[in-house]
């Protein structure tokens, strides 16, 4: 099969922008993990994962008023609870040739156990301050946490739960001999896609 090309850490990291750059400049096939997650998310329910039946079952206020160290467990153990379904997609996907592939179920935990050669992953994960700025202008918030009773707490929470998130990525990465790339606004998207590319060992 052709290589797979993993790009993993935390959301509002600019993963999917520059996967998205990357299949078009290297004429890749591209696999977004979140374009499948609520596909995924049914499929744990019905089979009974427990995470997956959580989120199904559970209304906003249960989810994002908990303590973030809670939020942040769970959400670990949910990708690991569909990543099989993951993977079965992902190969399908390989079959017509080389694939760069994004997401926060790309634990450097799970990519260790799966073999991946460290030139073929990458982690990118913000700033806490990066990350907050850039949740804060997505129009679609305010109605993940419709239904919470105190809608900036719930956000705190959500902020704790990702910066949690990321920290967990960075420490396995650094365990693990896996690249490790911060996004705090610094860095063009341009020159993200550069360390990237150069990381794969692609022209750049």
């Amino acid at each position: 099969m052709a290589k797979i090309y993993f790009i993993g850490g935390s959301p509002c990291s600019g993963k999917s922008t520059i996967a998205e750059i990357l299949s078009e400049r290297y004429g890749l096939q591209y696999f977004k993990v979140d374009d499948h997650l609520e596909e995924y998310t049914i499929r744990g329910a019905a089979d009974n994962l427990p995470i997956c039946k959580k989120q199904i079952e559970w209304n906003a206020e249960q989810i994002w008023m908990r303590d973030p160290v809670l939020q942040c467990k769970d959400e670990i153990i949910f990708y690991e609870e569909i990543f099989d379904y993951i993977w079965e997609d992902l190969n399908k996907v390989n079959q017509k040739g080389a694939v760069v592939t994004e997401g926060a179920a790309y634990f450097p935990h799970i990519m260790k156990k799966l073999h991946v050669p460290e030139e073929q992953y990458a982690a990118i994960t913000p700033t806490k301050d990066f990350q907050i700025s850039h949740y804060k202008e997505r129009e679609w918030v305010p109605y993940i946490l419709e239904g919470c009773s105190d809608k900036e707490k719930a956000f705190q929470n959500w902020m704790g739960r990702d910066s949690l998130f990321a920290d967990t990525v960075c420490k396995e990465c650094m365990e693990l001999n896996y690249l490790s790339i911060i996004n705090d606004g610094g860095n063009s998207i341009d020159e993200m896609v550069q360390i990237v590319s150069a990381h794969f060992g692609w022209k750049v």
